[in-house]
């Protein structure tokens, strides 16, 4: 991962851009003082706050201590108020071509209906509201009237099987579940409720209602004593509710990420310090102009980006944003970029499974559509390969036109790290600031305390690897896992006195700035040597031949661990032996012999998740030989059982 590219902000973007390198200044001058000046920016406080930070109970901290703040007035009324109402907030595309535009005055009454409506279903503050919906308007009112009220949401992927669904109801004791009949994948009819409905076939839970939009009309089975329809109890709701404003240390959602012992953590989110940072950092990240922009993350609500990144920090940035119910790929491949050129999207961010897989499907694509509104691209969810970055600039961010007009400076590209655990972002550059590095997370954002530390928690040198920790308390953290504090004290702060260990390693290049290497447990251990898989498949992708590339340590007699590569060939290559030797040898050039994969398996499609996740859990079954593990919640579940079939052979 060596980079002499770089790219300079534009003199006419830095010129005009919203974040300048003052926000570094004054964050290393006042940390706390910095981010007490973003709270009173970017949010309308019914109470202002009498204490910054309050860390005395660490590592739980409170935030804004003493202020009064609701997230769902600070998202849609005060826009309103402010004479925005006719400002679009959200232009819906459906997966089958229809869609719907939603100005702030309507979703702000659609969101106070959807309050009334659920209060008169017997909510109040402090209830949780499990949410398991497509990506659809509906789930965005969902959760702002959540917010509305005091209720707690817990937002489950659609993908997620009827058994995770009750884990999660169960543990957050959900009294309202709100979901669809379905939504579709790929044109076709996708059922919703019927995973409900089998996940609260046994007794003992505490649901009281199910409240089910009307998305796609499939036939539905029902249930009188549970189930209400959207259509029926919110439309008749009152149009008149009142925001009560709530402490800035009431919970706002728990979001549940997988946990090592099987058992999902419920992570918690209160309201002050994760509105004030993840509006702060959209703002700052995208270089946010509200007022001409239009902004799209491609992220499904049901992950930490379609909360912070889709539901709060646009709205309550007075943002018009596009939500996208469907793939990249229907009903066709270009439809992404269909609908850029459509609502002249000036601001995407996505993640670079995406790109990847465009880069495979041919430049062609892009290069017939009018791309020329994008100014930002941005990047999330995984380290990006250096090819991958590159064609995202030079492809998409480069387009000028349909005739294969170039611009002058292509759109900066912002790669951003943090976690559901961290709310928003942590590292990711000012595209007005950043001399950006093709691959590289680059800089912590100001007012975060970000460090590379070795197993001893001291600092690494620039040029050196180690574990990735935050040093400092930071307003959009966790404040804990629900029900279980002694889980959040050991997952998060038993590594190091004092610092916050992230489970990612990560790297200073020559010059200082960050590199991600993946989970440190995607570190693999081969002959003594650490290897990182981001760093091989980063290898694999650089070859002209591959589009993309997946890669496992597998269990290995005389090694420790192998090397084990899934890879996509790009259109036209030919596959055969002499494909594999070619990869083999171009990874040990790239890295190093200890490098080189044991295995290289060219696969026509990686088990991914239907938010585009590569599951690398699945492909290391394979690779070690056990039976493959749950696949339900792939995109195509029957992609294993080819893979698996040609691992044998």
């Amino acid at each position: 991962m060596h980079e002499t590219r770089a790219f300079e902000p534009s003199a006419d973007f830095a010129a005009h851009a919203v974040a300048d390198a003052s926000r570094y200044e004054r964050a290393q001058a006042d940390r706390l003082g910095y981010w007490a000046d973003r709270a009173r920016e970017v949010l309308t406080w019914d109470t202002d706050f009498t204490e910054t930070l309050d860390w005395s109970d660490a590592p739980v901290a409170k935030w804004f201590v003493g202020g009064k703040v609701n997230a769902a007035y600070n998202a849609l009324d005060r826009h309103v108020e402010a004479g925005h109402g006719d400002r679009v907030a959200i232009y819906f595309e459906g997966a089958t071509g229809d869609s719907a535009t939603y100005t702030y005055a309507e979703l702000t009454t659609a969101v106070k209906q959807a309050a009334n409506a659920f209060e008169s279903l017997g909510v109040s503050k402090g209830d949780r509201v499990a949410v398991y919906l497509p990506m659809i308007p509906e789930a965005v009112i969902t959760m702002l009237a959540c917010a509305r009220i005091g209720a707690i949401h817990s937002v489950v992927f659609g993908g997620f099987s009827a058994d995770a669904l009750r884990s999660r109801i169960d543990d957050a004791e959900a009294k309202l579940v709100v979901t669809a009949d379905g939504t579709w994948r790929r044109g076709k009819p996708s059922t919703l409720k019927p995973a409900v409905d089998e996940a609260l076939t046994a007794p003992g839970h505490s649901v009281e209602n199910v409240l089910v939009v009307k998305r796609n009309g499939e036939e539905t089975a029902w249930n009188a004593d549970l189930d209400r329809w959207w259509h029926d109890v919110v439309p008749a709701a009152s149009e008149e509710h009142t925001a009560e404003a709530h402490d800035a240390e009431h919970p706002l959602f728990i979001l549940y990420t997988s946990g090592t012992t099987g058992k999902p953590k419920g992570i918690l989110h209160t309201t002050g310090g994760y509105l004030v940072q993840s509006a702060a950092t959209h703002k700052d990240t995208f270089d946010l102009h509200p007022e001409s922009d239009v902004y799209w993350c491609t992220a499904d609500v049901g992950w930490v980006t379609g909360h912070s990144y889709v539901t709060y920090a646009p709205l309550i940035n007075g943002s018009t944003q596009v939500m996208f119910e469907g793939t990249p790929d229907s009903p066709h491949q270009g439809i992404w970029w269909e609908i850029v050129e459509k609502y002249k999207v000036s601001l995407l961010y996505t993640a670079p499974t995406a790109i990847r897989t465009c880069m495979k499907w041919g430049r062609e694509i892009p290069d017939g559509y009018d791309l020329s509104s994008l100014r930002v691209l941005g990047t999330v969810g995984e380290p990006i390969n250096p090819e991958a970055w590159m064609w995202y600039r030079d492809v998409i961010g480069g387009n000028a036109g349909k005739n294969g007009e170039k611009k002058d400076h292509p759109a900066p590209i912002v790669d951003t790290w943090w976690q559901t655990e961290t709310g928003s972002h942590m590292i990711a550059p000012l595209p007005g600031v950043t001399a950006t590095k093709p691959g590289a997370a680059q800089v912590a954002v100001p007012g975060i305390a970000i460090d590379v530390v070795d197993e001893m928690g001291e600092s690494v040198e620039h040029g050196q690897g180690g574990l990735l920790v935050i040093r400092e308390p930071w307003p959009s953290m966790l404040r804990g896992i629900w029900g279980d504090p002694q889980r959040f004290k050991e997952t998060y702060w038993s590594r190091f006195d004092g610092m916050y260990f992230a489970g990612d390693g990560a790297k200073y290049d020559e010059d200082g700035d960050l590199w991600l290497l993946g989970r440190v447990d995607d570190v693999m251990n081969v002959s003594g040597h650490r290897l990182s898989t981001t760093e091989i498949e980063s290898a694999l992708v650089a070859h002209e031949k591959v589009a993309e590339a997946a890669v496992v340590g597998a269990k290995d007699p005389t090694t420790g661990e192998a090397v084990v590569a899934f890879v996509i060939l790009r259109g036209g290559v030919e596959q055969g032996d002499d494909i594999v030797a070619e990869l083999r040898s171009h990874v040990g050039q790239q890295i190093g012999p200890i490098a080189k994969p044991r295995h290289v398996l060219v696969v026509p499609e990686l088990p991914k998740t239907r938010s585009g996740k590569i599951m690398r859990r699945l492909l290391k079954d394979v690779a070690e030989g056990r039976e493959v593990g749950d696949a339900t919640t792939l995109a195509d579940p029957t992609v294993m059982t080819k893979i698996a079939e040609d691992m044998r052979k």
